[in-house]
């Protein structure tokens, strides 16, 4: 991987979903839909960019990815097409075991949260995407809410 990113997410991918219904409650329960993503890569792959289409949802989003090199941290920054605005980004890198963490600040249903993506499982033909939130708030504590799953299969393999 070229600067620790995302040179695995180039190309065409099928994405099946998992989210719950309510992304601060565990117990909301969940739902599945499929998507479909096709991502590029920029400057050497310092930068990457995807567009993800949910059919089934009837949105799509749209990811830029980019590579700080004076920190080695990776910026993401996420749009869809319900809002045409940038939702906060969050910042963050791969380890060496390849797993990616990448945390930042957002809202949700009018609340202050802190925000998550984990990269996992990355290989030529796979790889999997987490998003949890947390309540922004010290009186909620430091509990973690996986709400996003997307696990995704080589399309143009």
């Amino acid at each position: 991987m070229t600067h620790g990113g995302f040179d695995f997410l180039d190309g065409a991918w099928t994405v099946r979903n998992r989210r719950l219904a309510d992304f601060l409650d565990p117990d909301s329960g969940w739902e599945e839909f499929d998507g479909h993503t096709t991502g590029r890569l920029f400057w050497d792959g310092r930068a990457h960019v995807d567009e993800i289409v949910f059919p089934s949802k009837g949105f799509s989003g749209l990811t830029l990815r980019l590579y700080e090199p004076e920190t080695g941290a990776w910026t993401l920054h996420w749009s869809d097409t319900r809002t045409g605005t940038l939702y906060p980004p969050v910042r963050g890198r791969f380890a060496e075991d390849g797993t990616g963490v990448f945390e930042g600040t957002d809202s949700y249903a009018g609340r202050p949260v802190r925000v998550r993506f984990r990269w996992s499982g990355i290989g030529p033909d796979t790889a999997r995407w987490e998003q949890a939130f947390a309540p922004d708030d010290p009186e909620d504590g430091a509990r973690w809410v996986t709400n996003w799953v997307m696990e995704f299969a080589r399309a143009d393999g």
